[in-house]
This record gives C-alpha cells, structure tokens and sequence, in this order.
C-alpha cells in the first residue's frame, strides 16, 4: 500500500472587482473575461456589500466605485479592513489621499505644474475668488467625480455663491480657470498599468460639450510630465493603474489638471488588448504568480 501523499489541490486565484450599485461600468465585463483567460477566478462585487467574505480573494481590484464621494468616510475604512485580510488595488493609503483633490496642492508644492487653483475650506476669506482675472471660473468641491456640484461661470457672484454653499455643508471647494484651449485640444490622459506607460486619449471638455473621446500618441513633454507626477505621488511599484490627466496652459506648456488613482475609466476600448493588459498586471500581484508575464507592445494600441 503506497504511502506517498497526495500534494493539496490548489484552488483558482480569486480577484474581486470592485464596484458599486447603479452603475454602468463598460470595462467590467472585457476585464472580467480577461482574467479567465489567464485562469484567474474572477467576479465583480459591491465594495459596501455586508455579505462579502474579502478574506476569500486573493486581490481587491478597485474599479468603478463611483459613489464613494457619497459615503468617503465608510469607503476608506473598507479599505483600511480589506487591506488587512487581503492585497487592494490600489492600496488604501493611495486611496485616501487620492480621493481629496487637495492633493493637487501638494503636488504643486514638490514643484509639478499645476492648473492655478485657489483653495477655500470652509472658515476660509473669498476674497481672491472675486480678484482673480480669469475670463471664466470653475468652481467644485475637492471630494467629486466628474463634473458633480461643478459650476463653470464669468459671473463672479454665481462663483461665490456656489463656494458658499459648499463651505456652508463642511466641504472645501477649489476655483479654477477655465481653459478655453480643452475645447480644441481637449484633455490628455495617458494611462499606465502596472508602472507601465499603456496609452493615452484625447477627452473632449466636460464642461459645454466637445468631442468624443479618442486613442492619441502623447507628446514628449507629456510623457515627461507625466512620469514625475507619478514618481512624486507614489512609491516605486505602489500602483497597479494610474490615469494623468493634462491640459496645456496659454504658453503652451503642460499641466497637471488631476491624477486619477482611486476609480478612474481607463478608456480600455480604445487599447485593442487594454483588458489584458489590466489583467495581466493584476495577476502579476497574486501570490505564487511567475515572474514572467506577458509582453505587450507600444504598437498594438
């Protein structure tokens, strides 16, 4: 009678995708289908859901949670609790810096181009909203997505009005400049996954319409620009995906207008294989993962 032991059966690598009810996510399902081809188990979750075991997937993708702004509080302590029983993407402390455009204040202070912003808590003077010489003000809460609670006006009372109004509700709002030159340039977002440079787009202003949104080769000075917000902002191999958002000022320079590390769209459609990539760098995180991983190349978007 043999006595050899019969080596444990390995169960699939599991990856949760997080996202939240009421929502269309057009990247949920090519990415989900791109784990199964690479073997991995994997299922879109609702990250406020009571019932799930986090503990019981190997990786936590942050996706489409796009109702944090509602609930931030309750979102970051999610986070703090799952990154404690498994690995999330990206990592709560990323998060919770992430998911505060006071951030862009920071970044700005290491020295990054920054859209002018003026910044009002509330308590603040607004004194400077009325003496700025833009043409145009947009005026939004640091904790948003999209263009939510966003106001783009020339009437400098209206700009006030909406600053009150969220400093009276305990927010702090930013005033910019509206960049007349996103209705022909639009904005540049390049996107990287896994500490890579993937792709970029061409997205049209989301204020006053625009154009639709379409795959672009970066210019070298944003690459440039690029690369140091992301080495300023976080640790070496820290983000599985990030999203840089530029525009170019009146001197035709580069500036940072956001940094999208939280639950940006990644604009995966206009990437022939964007899903793979995504899901090849996820995998490259999960345990007992090999080294080698697939190799994707710049010509293939």
């Amino acid at each position: 009678m043999s006595t050899a032991l019969h080596p444990p059966v390995r169960r699939p690598q599991r990856v949760a995708y997080a996202t939240c009810r009421g929502v269309e996510d057009g990247e949920a399902m090519p990415v989900l289908a791109a784990f199964a081809r690479l073997g991995v188990s994997a299922e879109a979750v609702f990250w406020n859901d009571p019932g799930v075991d986090w503990a019981g997937y190997d990786l936590v993708l942050v996706r489409s949670v796009w109702d944090y702004i509602l609930h931030r509080a309750e979102f970051l302590a999610w986070s703090r609790r799952v990154s404690a029983l498994t690995r999330l993407a990206n990592p709560a402390r990323v998060l919770e810096r992430n998911t505060d455009k006071t951030y862009l204040r920071e970044l700005a202070a290491a020295g990054l181009p920054v859209v002018p912003t003026l910044w009002v808590a509330p308590g603040d003077p607004v004194d400077g909203v009325a003496a700025v010489d833009w043409p145009e003000l947009v005026v939004k809460p640091t904790v948003s997505s999209g263009a939510r609670d966003t106001v783009r006006t020339a009437d400098r009372a209206e700009a006030l009005a909406q600053v009150a109004a969220l400093t009276a509700a305990g927010r702090t709002a930013m005033v910019q400049p509206y960049l007349a030159m996103v209705e022909d340039e639009g904005e540049t977002s390049l996107l990287y996954l896994g500490g890579e440079f993937s792709h970029a787009v061409r997205r049209g202003p989301m204020l006053g319409g625009g154009f639709a949104d379409v795959a672009r080769e970066p210019d070298a000075d944003q690459l440039a620009l690029a690369a140091r917000v992301l080495a300023v902002a976080a640790e070496p191999g820290e983000l599985l995906y990030a999203r840089v958002d530029l525009v170019r000022l009146a001197d035709g320079s580069p500036a940072l207008i956001e940094l999208e590390l939280t639950e940006p769209r990644l604009f995966l459609a206009l990437c022939p294989d964007g899903p793979d990539r995504l899901a090849a760098a996820a995998r490259a995180l999960l345990p007992g993962t090999p080294d080698r991983a697939p190799v994707f190349h710049r010509r293939d978007c």
